[in-house]
């Protein structure tokens, strides 16, 4: 019969639209393979995401708690409260009257505020051995230590400096810079996440003034087997009557300069304060020395991987940013650093080593308050 409406589709018809159906569609094993692959892409990717995430907070932790360590140091030093103790006890309880303290943990019980263990370097350290200021690298300071915990979650155990610097006038008895606290009045040892792991150096375990712990000193080891300490900011020597030929007859700077073996003293119209003599200084009483400009150049081939590094003059590449981090010159991947090294240059200068994110360079200076130091270690 006629007729204009639709019909009904044929049984080879069906068969047809449903074979086409299932022909589009992904089999079981298609799915499964897929999932196999996206999850060993995972596996691949997820942990270093997770580490570089983790790595981020425990610089920032960092940043933020050196920084309310030293803006309550300053106030100390402006109202005169920094320095004159004998102990690191009597020194902690004036700090906690300037950054939040919960807890104080004496001397033969430090593990109460404080990890049993940490990792330093390559070794594992008993934390209840940690008695003296001669466990951080601080041989002359003759104090005991101490543990605290910070209202924020830190962790730390410190040793105060009985010859620390005071002068409210000064703003370079404390000095806060992207890399660090400059001061001379305490080392601590301090981990931003408490009693979680890893409890391991340059992770969430960090240390100002901290040379050694324990019996290891080796914080950074160079590929060819050099070894320095943990970066520091060095408290800066005051010279007393330095001349612009760079010599004195003041009997105290005759005496610095024949003790740390410098050729010249320091002058400057815009001050007296030397951070490379400090940095001399500080590495002396450690029983070490600064490094030498090659051994800061061996430094720059490991961070500058595939660059020709010129020992005079500039070279660039791009630095492992990763590695500079874990080693602890800066806290941020864009951040710059520069080392002093042991030798002098000039009676107005001495070498040192800078290291851009994208060049690293030989330099001369002496009173710059932002360049760190590291001594050898063994």
């Amino acid at each position: 019969m006629g007729g204009g409406g639709c019909k009904s589709a044929s049984h080879a018809e069906h068969s047809s639209l449903i074979t086409t159906k299932v022909k589009s569609a992904f089999t079981l094993a298609e799915v499964l393979i897929t999932l196999a692959i996206i999850g060993i892409v995972a596996a691949l990717t997820i942990p270093t995401l997770v580490q570089n995430y983790q790595t981020k907070a425990w610089n920032t932790a960092s940043q933020v708690f050196q920084r309310k360590l030293g803006e309550a140091l300053k106030v100390m030093n402006v109202q005169g409260t920094l320095a004159g103790y004998t102990t690191t006890e009597a020194f902690v309880d004036e700090l906690s009257k300037h950054i939040k303290i919960t807890r104080i943990c004496d001397n033969d019980d430090i593990t109460t505020c404080f990890a049993d263990t940490v990792t330093w370097g390559d070794e594992e350290v008993d934390m209840s051995k940690i008695k003296k200021a001669k466990n951080f690298g601080q041989e002359d300071w003759d104090t005991n230590t101490v543990g605290v915990q910070f209202a924020n979650g830190v962790n730390g155990v410190i040793a105060y400096n009985p010859d620390c610097r005071q002068n409210q006038f000064s703003n370079d008895v404390i000095t806060i810079g992207e890399t660090g606290i400059g001061t001379d009045c305490l080392a601590i040892l301090y981990d931003v996440d408490g009693f979680k792991n890893p409890n391991t150096q340059q992770k969430d375990l960090r240390g100002l003034n901290v040379a050694s712990l324990g019996g290891s000193n080796c914080a950074i080891e160079l590929s060819d087997g050099t070894c320095f300490t943990a970066p520091f900011i060095p408290t800066p020597h005051v010279w007393n009557a330095c001349d612009t030929n760079g010599t004195t007859s003041d009997p105290d700077d005759l005496a610095f300069m024949s003790k740390y073996g410098l050729q010249y003293c320091m002058y400057s119209p815009y001050g007296k304060n030397d951070y490379w003599a400090g940095a001399v200084k500080a590495c002396h009483d450690m029983g070490s020395s600064l490094p030498s400009m090659e051994q800061l150049n061996q430094l720059a081939r490991d961070l500058y991987p595939g660059t020709e590094i010129a020992t005079n003059g500039s070279s660039y590449g791009a630095r492992d940013n990763d590695l500079a981090v874990s080693m602890g010159f800066v806290t941020s991947p864009g951040s710059d650093f520069w080392l002093w090294s042991s030798e002098e240059d000039s009676k107005g200068s001495a070498c040192n080593r800078t290291f851009y994110s994208t060049l690293t360079a030989r330099g001369n200076a002496r009173r710059s308050s932002d360049f760190q130091a590291v001594c050898l270690a063994e």
